[in-house]
């Protein structure tokens, strides 16, 4: 199982409190876990990632294993501590402003 961290503004649009936990089959990218994501939760369609053509929205950020990947493909496997199960896949909302 995939466990997934979000933002609480996404938790409460997709009614979750705590982790999600996804089950992805085939080689763990972030395409494939944001992919399982959304499909479970509908509502999160557009939120993260642009529906028409898949890149990340501007103010989100992708963490795993205490590193950014953000910039990084999103068809690259995900550290095998994230596979496992024993780190989380960090969606964050990144903030702005002065």
């Amino acid at each position: 199982m995939i466990r997934v961290v979000l933002p609480a503004h996404l938790k409460n649009l997709a009614h979750v409190t705590g982790e999600v936990r996804l089950e992805v089959t085939g080689p763990v990218t972030q395409r494939l876990v944001l992919d399982a994501l959304e499909a479970r939760y509908p509502m999160l369609l557009g939120t993260i990632r642009d529906r028409h053509s898949g890149n990340r929205r501007p103010f989100v950020r992708f963490y795993a294993c205490e590193q950014d990947l953000s910039n990084a493909s999103p068809d690259a496997p995900l550290p095998e501590r994230v596979v496992a199960g024993d780190e989380p896949y960090i969606v964050l909302g990144a903030m702005a402003g002065g």
